[in-house]
């Protein structure tokens, strides 16, 4: 059977709710209850909001990146979440002062994740540190520290995005709207085959997509932490095609 007949029958199989694996944070060190252990984790706002869109939610925790291949080929759809900075020397740069510690497993797993749909053609959403992530595996880098995009340390603030007319992301959202924003990075040089299809007031790009390359989609804010649901939604109905 082929891997997109495989699919129609699982989506078949799960009432047309299509399954999306979303990356997750590695904790060294977690408290709940009277337990404090290492802990793979995911805030809820993720898995809530593909409920929402109508898929069925996955958490993907860091593996060894050699599985991520067959990881993907279970899947209808993949989302890499924000989280922490990705590490510099994976687009040729040293660390700044204000770049946060690396997370070398997740990146090297999320990195996979990313190369893996990419090569299967499965839908792929990037959040915040997930559309910085896709444009350093397609060769591009970031600004290790920019002002004006997380006002109050742990609150997330909102700003206006517009979109960039003819692009997937306007298909998507037509007008500017207000979204919900927490970063201290951003995309700088443009990775292999990306197009900018939002930017912010101040000129940032709020937005990526790969027009060659299927439905690839990343979005610099959290739309977890909002109420729209339309980015998630036009990747579950991409992932149920």
């Amino acid at each position: 059977m082929s891997r997109l007949n495989t699919r129609e029958t699982r989506v078949s199989e799960t009432n047309g709710r299509p399954l999306i694996g979303v990356s997750t944070y590695l904790e060294s060190k977690v408290s709940w209850g009277v337990w404090e252990l290492p802990a793979a984790l995911l805030p809820a706002g993720y898995p809530r909001l593909v409920q929402a869109a109508g898929g069925l939610a996955a958490m993907l925790p860091p593996d060894d990146p050699s599985y991520a291949d067959e990881v993907v080929a279970r899947l209808d759809g993949v989302v890499i979440a924000g989280g922490p900075d990705v590490e510099p020397v994976r687009y040729g740069s040293e660390r700044e002062e204000r770049t946060g510690p690396p997370a070398r497993e997740r990146d090297a797993w999320e990195l996979a994740l990313i190369e893996a749909a990419l090569a299967s053609r499965t839908p792929l959403l990037g959040i915040c540190r997930g559309m910085q992530l896709l444009n350093v595996a397609l060769g591009g880098t970031l600004v290790q520290h920019m002002e004006g995009h997380a006002e109050t340390v742990g609150v997330f603030g909102t700003h206006e995005v517009k979109p960039v007319p003819g692009t997937l992301y306007e298909s998507i959202a037509p007008a500017a709207s207000d979204v919900p924003a927490y970063h201290h990075q951003a995309v700088d040089r443009i990775g292999r085959g990306l197009v900018v299809s939002a930017h912010a007031e101040d000129g940032t790009p709020e937005a990526l997509e790969l027009p060659s390359g299927g439905w690839v989609l990343g979005v610099q804010w959290h739309p977890e932490m909002g109420e729209d649901l339309r980015v998630m939604s036009a990747l579950v109905r991409a992932a149920g095609r």
